[in-house]
């Protein structure tokens, strides 16, 4: 049941933010890696951690394992000012 509610918390979140003015329209966030990987067949998937704006590549310590996170095409982050993480984690 918990995690229900967080998952669509999630989501909600994601729609909330996703259409507020300013932020870039572009980005589509996704709950799950395959959701994404179906949007950007030809592209990287990446986590993104919405806070900071920094990404992580699948296999890094903080791939889907950030509080406050989702996952997204790497074309459409770089687009978006966001940035891959400098330590590589």
């Amino acid at each position: 049941m918990f995690k229900l509610v967080v998952r669509a918390a999630l989501s909600l979140m994601m729609f909330v933010s996703v259409n507020q003015p300013g932020f870039a329209a572009s980005l589509a966030l996704f709950t799950t890696q395959q959701e994404a990987q179906h949007h950007c067949p030809s592209d990287i998937v990446v986590w993104l951690n919405l806070p900071s704006g920094i990404y992580h590549f699948q296999g890094q310590r903080y791939y889907g394992n950030t509080k406050s996170g989702a996952y997204v095409c790497k074309t459409e982050a770089d687009a978006a000012g966001d940035r891959s993480a400098r330590n590589g984690q």
